[in-house]
């Protein structure tokens, strides 16, 4: 039976905290160290982040001469639209209150993965990124958790709006030791009949999973370990979810 276990009691993670130590702490208190081959552990993006040094200070931010532009077409803080097209590689919809763009990274999201809300003190004039190399920061993770010849698997999870649908899920940004994607093309249903499009974003249904305890608001659960999951043989990262822009449905 699969368990989801929050992790509680971390302080306000700064820039330069060791997140593997304090993780350890934490999962020693709730009675789940030493860890069990194929346990998953759940990390929201905003404490790797924070212990990333991705929060940026809005007074330093000079806004261009696009920034501004947009600013004034979305009604967004310039300094924000600053930081979003520093970290984007194109802008995919700019209206009043509205600004997607694709991350660096390939994902298409609103103002650019960059979150203002329970960022701690100062938020007010803060502003967080996220991390620069996600699946390699669950990598290190995993690895700087390894206890007893068992390392962990780790997803980095974030929150993502959807198209045409209300509401944000978890999806995963980072992640290590599993298959994000699991492609099942070739395999057969139960009546025989070949499957030929079925990949399953098994590293998006954990960050879904886990956000069930994790919360959007002011639950104060930034990690969980999930146990008990079978988990396929391979490992790929949470790159392998971001669909190409060649392969784009709907331009």
């Amino acid at each position: 039976m699969i368990s989801i276990h929050p992790l509680t009691g971390l302080a306000e993670i700064c820039e330069g905290d060791d997140l593997a130590m304090l993780l350890r702490d934490a999962l020693g208190r709730a009675g789940l160290w030493p860890l069990q081959k194929g346990d998953i552990l759940v990390v929201t993006q905003k404490i790797l982040s924070k212990a990333e040094g991705r929060m940026v200070d809005l007074t330093e931010v000079e806004p261009g001469e696009q920034a501004l532009e947009l600013a004034e077409t979305t009604r967004k803080d310039p300094r924000l639209v600053e930081l979003v097209l520093r970290e984007s590689s194109a802008i995919v919809r700019a209206v009043p209150h509205i600004l997607i763009t694709r991350h660096r990274l390939g994902h298409v999201m609103a103002n650019g993965g960059i979150d203002r809300s329970n960022i701690g003190p100062g938020g007010a004039e803060r502003a967080l990124l996220l991390p620069v190399d996600p699946d390699g920061s669950a990598a290190a993770l995993s690895h700087d958790l390894a206890s007893e010849g068992a390392a962990p698997a780790v997803v980095i999870s974030d929150s993502f709006g959807r198209p045409w649908r209300h509401g944000v899920v978890g999806v995963a940004i980072g992640a290590a030791g599993l298959p994000a994607l699991v492609d099942r093309r070739g395999e057969e249903d139960r009546d025989g009949r070949r499957l030929e499009v079925t990949q399953i974003a098994l590293a998006d249904q954990i960050a879904t999973a886990a956000a069930l305890i994790t919360g959007e608001g002011a639950e104060s659960i930034p990690a969980v370990l999930m146990r008990g999951m079978r988990l396929p043989p391979g490992d790929a990262p949470a790159a392998t979810l971001v669909r190409p822009i060649e392969e784009d449905l709907f331009r």
